[in-house]
């Protein structure tokens, strides 16, 4: 499951660190999220995490495209069944 870091979750993931002195491996447990991402956190001092695509493949139906694009068109002109 994917989900965007939130400003509640870095919070969180600071607080346990600098306040309380808790370890890398106590907050991974406490929050259920990676070391990696505690280590981002820590060692940054952004509020939001985002990932956005430049650019999104189409591996599986690159080949096809024209061919669907052309046959949605034609569908759109047909009268509704």
């Amino acid at each position: 499951m994917f989900w965007m870091l939130i400003v509640e979750t870095i919070a969180k993931i600071r607080r346990l660190s600098r306040v309380q002195g808790k370890s890398i491996k106590a907050i991974c447990r406490e929050l259920k999220v990676s070391r990696k991402v505690v280590r981002k956190v820590l060692r940054s001092d952004e509020t939001e995490f985002r990932y956005e695509r430049k650019h999104q493949p189409y591996p599986r139906m690159g080949a096809w495209r024209e061919e669907l694009d052309r046959m949605l068109t034609t569908n759109v002109a047909k009268p509704r069944r």
